[in-house]
């Protein structure tokens, strides 16, 4: 019974609707795009007479781009292709029926009459000329006499075609589709020494697309491959991959053109409003190096980091897509703990990966400038301080990385560093376990 919305109103039609020629669908693949579309590869059998006719090609995506569509079979020609995606349901139903008769099935009567309202509840015209509201909790259902012209069951492709052959055909449709969204997510465990971390991803395929590609060939295509037309990015939708049960199979990874194209060795049904987990790697373990990193226009922050490299003699080797990454480690007692996530970009292999967990706790870091000097009209000199207190019952190492701009160069330090790049210069500063270490230097900006 319905309580609160015409939208959930049962429906009766009287007519059926007439049967579409036979299709059967003997292929499927998707390949998705991390950009939320897809491409779509159907093989059918068609049922054609010979001539020019129309034909409705029904099942496609509810979000095609009609202007995608590639169709081919022998001795067959599109010379016009229409996309109908007025969908039978209860609002549709109701809108097409405005100003006609309907049947309307109260608790304890029939009520029939012209249509003039659906809007927060039935308004009918009766055949005495009375016009009559009926509230939306007391209907049980609206009976059609058939089915409005324009609705159609499922997306279609309508086509006027000319066929050279008479039976069955053999067709190819190849089309693109917004809706079909795919992302990596990983899970790092860090070892008990911090010296260790077991990777392993996953990735998750959305289906949004108004279709259902049931034990299809799928294909994850990772890179950033340009669309002429851009679109507004849905809200990601994140899992536990900790969760999600392995697969038989994992993903096959190949270089395609300029991107990496991961292919699913065996069939999978992704169904429409359905997210996906699929095991994209196997757990593999790699060395890690952990890096203390003080950056002061940062803020008072060390940050800690976590760097392997993704090639194979360490463990892991296979270009990653981007994605999250979920960095966890055992407690005391078994546990594993979250301590941080963060993103990573396409990696290909044999580079290095770097993750930040987040700030350190027992690591203090402060930066004070003790002088500035003008030196000529358009020069300068300053004298920095960065005092750094380990209260750590362990020796570390702090790497202190500063930003310059402009013509720079280090005067004095009280520490040999290095410049890493134009704007960059760092120093590699250890601190002995519950003490406290100073780094002075002075740089010359012009």
């Amino acid at each position: 019974m319905v309580r609160n919305s015409v939208v959930a109103l049962s429906v009766f039609l009287l007519v059926s609707v007439a049967p579409l020629p036979a299709q059967e669908i003997t292929e499927l693949a998707i390949t998705v795009y991390n950009q939320d579309i897809g491409l779509v590869r159907e093989l059918r059998t068609l049922a054609l007479d010979e001539g020019v006719q129309e034909y409705a090609y029904d099942g496609v995506a509810a979000k095609i781009i009609p202007t995608s569509v590639r169709f081919h079979a022998d001795r067959v020609d599109i010379l016009e292709q229409n996309f109908e995606y007025d969908l039978v349901d209860r609002n549709a139903l109701l809108e097409k029926y405005l100003g006609e008769m309907v049947d309307v099935m109260l608790k304890e009567e029939t009520v029939r009459g012209r249509l003039l309202s659906a809007q927060g509840g039935l308004i009918l015209e009766e055949d005495a000329g009375s016009v009559r509201m009926i509230d939306t909790g007391e209907v049980i259902s609206v009976r059609f006499p058939e089915l409005p012209e324009g609705l159609i069951i499922r997306p279609t492709l309508r086509w006027r075609l000319d066929s050279g052959v008479s039976g069955t055909v053999e067709s190819e449709l190849n089309y693109l589709t917004r809706g079909l969204d795919w992302e990596a997510s990983y899970v790092a465990v860090i070892g008990e020494d911090d010296k260790r971390l077991e990777l392993s991803g996953w990735v998750q395929v959305t289906n949004e697309s108004g279709a259902d590609y049931e034990n299809a060939k799928l294909k994850l295509m990772a890179g950033d491959v340009r669309f002429a037309e851009r679109r507004p990015q849905r809200p990601q939708f994140e899992a536990d991959m900790m969760r999600a049960a392995g697969a038989a199979k994992q993903f096959e990874e190949k270089e395609f053109f300029e991107y990496h194209l991961y292919t699913l060795p065996r069939r999978v049904s992704v169904l429409d409003r359905q997210v996906k987990q699929i095991r994209l790697i196997e757990p593999s373990a790699t060395d890690v190096d952990k890096r203390y990193t003080f950056e002061p226009w940062r803020g008072n922050d060390v940050s800690v980091d976590l760097e392997f490299v993704n090639s194979e003699p360490a463990g892991l080797g296979m270009p990653l897509p981007a994605g999250l990454v979920r960095m966890y480690k055992q407690d005391e007692d078994g546990s594993l703990q979250l301590i941080g996530e963060d993103r990573i970009d396409h990696t290909p292999r044999d580079e290095r990966i770097r993750l930040s967990t987040g700030s350190a706790f027992d690591i203090v870091a402060e930066r004070t400038k003790t002088s500035t000097e003008r030196i000529g009209p358009r020069a300068r000199e300053e004298s920095y301080e960065v005092e750094l207190r380990n209260r750590k019952d362990e020796d570390v190492e702090v790497i202190v990385r500063e930003r310059f701009g402009g013509d720079w160069r280090i005067m004095q330090e009280s520490r040999e560093g290095k410049k890493t790049d134009a704007y960059h210069y760092e120093w590699v500063v250890p601190v002995p376990a519950r003490s406290v270490v100073t780094l002075s230097y002075r740089v010359r900006m012009q």
